[in-house]
């Protein structure tokens, strides 16, 4: 497991390096980053947040390796919470990278029925941030 200090590391090696995208995947890793991502998020968020079917219906997975938070600021009401109706558009959670905020839309409609991810945890990509009823 990769410890925040491992992954600051890495994207430091990445940001004084000449690549514009990186991918690792191992057994226990996923990693994927692209050079300039925060100039459209929207853009990168939607594929990310996907309808991936499983047992407890759709999830809302994480769009990119960072730090979750379920609320704007600390102390301030979470974007949903269990039982909220959510739309495509809906921003459900932010993910900071390199001390960039990026907002992560639903994108499914539903109910919110289950948070699979703590807040203020490192989460990677792919990885399920929410579960979502239809």
């Amino acid at each position: 497991m990769l410890t925040d200090d491992d992954v600051r590391e890495i994207l430091r090696l990445i940001d004084d390096s000449q690549l514009d995208e990186l991918r690792i995947e191992t057994a226990g890793l996923s990693l994927h980053v692209l050079r300039g991502a925060g100039a459209a998020p929207a853009a990168r968020a939607e594929p990310a947040a996907s309808e991936a079917e499983t047992a407890g219906g759709p999830t809302i997975a994480a769009p990119m390796l960072g730090t979750f938070y379920r609320a704007e600021a600390p102390g301030a009401a979470p974007f949903v919470d269990v039982g909220a109706r959510v739309e495509a558009d809906t921003i459900v959670c932010l993910i900071e990278v390199m001390k960039m905020m990026n907002s992560v839309p639903a994108g499914v409609a539903g109910t919110i029925v289950e948070i699979c991810a703590e807040n203020a945890a490192l989460v990677e990509y792919g990885q399920p941030l929410f579960r979502v009823a239809e």
